[in-house]
């Protein structure tokens, strides 16, 4: 099975470009789930098990997966659906992704096949669900409705990971926060990324807006624009201290909003950082190209608050040159 996704690097020539290829699975009945391919190592029989006394409920065990032992997820009990039964393990597949260099399997019923996509046709979940569900996104595929999994926020409670600055670095950069004449603008359709970034920009006393996807965050950006051309505000470099964008969302990527911030002579200053939780060589490349200034993993909430420390030290520099 593991040749059913044999030259996934060869597709990042997608990114970029608003299209992706999403592995669509299993996990009970007919109902088709998503997960971006760039995601995911390869899909495996599932192996052997063995369990790890008191860990969390959704994690069924470790697995050996040549020479590399990683935690196996019941992806239905995290999804709050009826768990796998034990005995019904070896009928399954495991679907193996990496984020962050952490790499961990997903036990589902059947794998159907990788479609090519486009981030347009990809909806975010309705208003009303987002907050309170496990969906980054809604598509059709094979005339069929296809849920796309927040696998990030399925990551985040299975292991525990806090979306907290330490105290260290809150105390260390007291003089820096707290300074409400900056704001940042940030994008991601993860509920509880969004809540993460929240919670780091709250915490320093910046103002905020955080949006679910990257057409959401362009259309704020050119109204801001719009208004500074009829004298009704500053410009909007002199307004935002950066934009935090997520590389995968719904209806506009990370990569197409950096673009087109590029292209608009009103916009193309703006300071723009993609943080994604995808492993890869390619991020830093793709971060060139598109002409973002800074690329940053998720999910190292003070290596975050570092840089937007340093932005706000290079803007008061500016700032004293200028007057």
């Amino acid at each position: 099975m593991s040749s059913f996704l044999k030259g996934v690097d060869q597709r990042t020539s997608l990114a970029g470009m608003n299209r992706m290829e999403l592995l669509l699975f299993t996990i009970r009945g007919k109902q088709l789930f998503g997960i971006n391919v760039f995601k995911v190592r390869e899909v495996i029989r599932t192996p052997e098990i063995s369990a790890v006394p008191k860990s969390d409920y959704r994690i069924v065990g470790v697995a050996d997966i040549r020479g590399q032992t990683m935690p196996m997820i019941d992806l239905a009990s995290a999804l709050d659906m009826e768990p796998i039964p034990e005995d019904e393990y070896s009928k399954t597949l495991t679907i193996v992704t990496e984020f962050n260099s952490s790499v961990q399997g997903f036990l589902v019923h059947g794998v159907d096949r990788i479609v090519h996509m486009r981030w347009e046709d990809i909806l975010p979940p309705p208003e009303t669900l987002q907050n309170v569900n496990y969906l980054t996104g809604i598509t059709r595929a094979q005339n069929q409705i296809v849920e796309i999994v927040d696998v990030e926020k399925v990551l985040v409670e299975v292991s525990g990971v806090t979306n907290e600055m330490s105290n260290e670095f809150m105390s260390t950069h007291e003089n820096i926060t707290g300074d409400e004449s900056y704001f940042v603008l940030g994008a991601d359709d993860s509920a509880v990324a969004r809540n993460q970034l929240a919670n780091i920009l709250d915490k320093m006393g910046i103002r905020n807006k955080i949006v679910n996807n990257g057409k959401k965050a362009l259309e704020f950006l050119e109204k801001l624009a719009d208004d500074a051309d009829i004298g009704i505000s500053e410009p909007v470099s002199n307004r935002l201290l950066m934009v935090i964008s997520d590389i995968e969302m719904p209806e506009m990527d990370g990569y197409t909003l950096t673009s087109s911030i590029r292209k608009d002579e009103r916009l193309r200053d703006l300071f723009v950082v993609l943080n994604s939780s995808l492993s890869g060589g390619f991020n830093d490349k793709l971060t060139e190209k598109v002409g973002a200034d800074s690329f940053i993993s998720k999910w190292h909430p003070d290596e975050l608050a570092e840089l937007i420390v340093k932005r706000i030290k290079e803007s008061r520099e500016k700032h004293q040159k200028a007057s």
